[in-house]
């Protein structure tokens, strides 16, 4: 069954807020439409990606969750606003700056980018709200929190990376977990997403794991490391500037980079022939190897990334709300396996041949 985007933003809320519409065509979110959600791996062969999910509508679709449990604009607000500093490829330049274990330094330039943002002062004001009521989602725990904590932004990218990925969610089961869902205090004294069902909650919690599972194999690890050292060598020779990583949308970059393989190669630096062995390695890899050293001939990735995965609250029968790995025995069996997880040292691609670069 296809995973129909309208019909999943009518599941999260019906109707659209009206007082929301007015923002959705500031230049700082319109941009985000062309940035995928699932960090560059729409480009590669080694990825069979079931369809586009932008930043701009991950930013959207967190924004309705928030809306639909909190009746709140300023968490509403700082939900949809969270992810306007994300360049191109996402949190591929994470890896590029070497934060391939937290992933938040394209996060630093966010709140920023929003007070410095005229139009968006304005549209707050009519609203009676300034920026600084929005410029931080962390400061919402329904918008954001720690892992394994459940929030709007984990809760939003796991459905459509899921469904995008292998088809782990569909609209129906997305639909059976967000309808049971419920705020409640956590073990903190924070407000949380609970579900009030053992049973769907266990649902989610493995199907989340298998998300967070395919996002800590090597596959995903060298999909995001290769186009990591793409994008710093096309930088290095000129095939792309800074600023593009912020102004231009993922495809306009690729048809670019397309067309660079195929131009002229007769006066090409070694810069440029690198980036682009690179790149056309990125591009066509459909498989790649699992090897206890790094292999001659191949690029090979060995590093730790982010465990992305959900230990979700349930309420109890007295109405407190305890992680489904406190109240279920296979729950905690399942995290404990998937904490323990480690791919082989090495994942490995085969360099694309040189021979269309050659003088």
């Amino acid at each position: 069954m296809k995973f129909d985007l309208k019909k999943y933003r009518e599941i999260l809320y019906a109707e659209f807020p009206d007082f929301l519409e007015k923002y959705l065509s500031l230049k700082l979110l319109v941009r985000l439409k062309g940035i995928e959600l699932l960090c560059g791996t729409d480009w590669t062969a080694l990825f069979k990606n079931k369809f586009f999910y932008s930043r701009f509508e991950h930013s959207v679709n967190c924004a309705l969750i928030v809306w639909n449990f909190t009746r709140d604009k300023k968490q509403t607000l700082a939900a949809l606003l969270h992810d306007v500093s994300t360049p191109a490829f996402s949190h591929v330049i994470d890896f590029k700056n070497g934060d391939a274990l937290t992933q938040t330094s394209t996060e630093n330039a966010n709140a920023k980018m929003l007070q410095n943002d005229a139009e968006l002062a304005r549209l707050l004001k009519q609203d009676g709200l300034a920026v600084s009521d929005v410029d931080d989602y962390h400061a919402y725990p329904i918008c954001d929190n720690e892992i394994p904590k459940l929030s709007a932004d984990r809760l939003e990218y796991m459905f459509p990376s899921g469904a995008a990925l292998q088809g782990i969610f569909s609209l129906r089961s997305v639909r059976r977990f967000y309808e049971d869902l419920t705020l409640a205090k956590n073990e903190f004294g924070k407000i949380e997403f609970a579900f009030r069902t053992k049973k769907i909650a266990l649902e989610y919690f493995s199907r989340c794991l298998k998300v967070g599972m395919i996002l800590q194999r090597n596959e995903d690890k060298i999909a995001m490391e290769l186009l990591a050292r793409v994008v710093e060598k096309a930088l290095s020779c000129g095939a792309l500037f800074e600023n593009e990583l912020f102004e231009l949308s993922e495809k306009k970059i690729i048809a670019r980079w397309d067309k660079m393989l195929f131009e002229n190669k007769e006066s090409a630096t070694q810069d440029l022939r690198d980036f682009l062995i690179h790149y056309k390695t990125f591009r066509t890899m459909k498989k790649i190897r699992r090897a206890k050293f790094a292999m001659p001939n191949y690029f090979c990735v060995n590093l730790e990334v982010k465990r992305r995965y959900i230990n979700p609250l349930v309420l109890s029968e007295n109405g407190a709300a305890k992680r489904i790995c406190e109240i279920s025995k296979r729950a905690a069996a399942l995290q404990k396996k998937f904490l323990a997880f480690h791919d082989a040292p090495f994942g490995c691609a085969k360099f694309a041949s040189a021979d269309f670069v050659s003088n």
